[in-house]
């Protein structure tokens, strides 16, 4: 019975379908409030696999998509979109140094290591998403965030064979989540100067 169990067993292995090394997955995204509006923070889960690592490694970089969309549910129209904001970050390899090198924008910033500069990758934070005054109503919003190598930007070569192989693409699916902008709370008008409350009312 032992050795029948352990045969099952071993064919349910052989049979299940591998571990699919090629996706991101979005572990968390959160809004918070902030100065300039309402920014967001995320983790991800990915590695490169050896494909990936060796392009690098050899001098191609590698380009990272970050989208990120808002929208409010309307059951009698098309649901309304409220923000939406692209993070392209770029990650690549200087022989001469023998470094790595995650950059967006003007940023830049070097690392040791492949796996110091992928542990960046993986946590963002304070990415600026919503701006301040852009008119959210006090409902229950739909957020969306995905990340993914763009491989359109990849060399040529790179892309024909991303056409037939796995190999070269990293993506997530969409992470959704449910946000519902704070309450705003009125600053309390300032009292007349003779102690009476603004409205002409005496103070008591």
């Amino acid at each position: 019975m032992k050795l029948f169990v352990a045969l099952v067993c071993a064919a349910a292995l052989a049979t299940a379908p591998p571990a699919v090394a090629d996706e991101i997955e979005v572990i968390d995204a959160r809004l918070t409030a902030a100065e300039e509006g309402f920014v967001l923070a995320a983790d991800f889960a990915f590695e490169l696999n050896p494909r990936l690592a060796e392009t690098v490694a050899n001098g191609v970089p590698l380009y990272f998509v970050v989208e990120f969309e808002l929208t409010r549910p309307r059951w009698w129209w098309f649901d309304e979109k409220a923000a939406s904001k692209r993070l392209q970050l770029r990650l690549s390899y200087h022989a001469l140094s023998r470094q790595y090198r995650l950059s967006t924008g003007v940023l830049q910033q070097n690392y040791a290591t492949l796996e110091e500069a992928l542990n960046i990758l993986r946590r963002l934070r304070n990415w600026p998403v919503i701006e301040r005054g852009a008119g959210l109503a006090q409902a229950s919003y739909a957020g969306a965030l995905r990340m993914r190598l763009d491989v359109t930007l990849l060399p040529k070569p790179f892309q024909l064979s991303a056409l037939t192989s796995r190999e070269l693409n990293l993506e997530s699916q969409w992470k959704r989540f449910i946000f519902r902008p704070p309450v705003a709370v009125p600053s309390p008008a300032p009292a007349a100067a003779d102690g009476r409350e603004p409205n002409g009312a005496e103070g008591r």
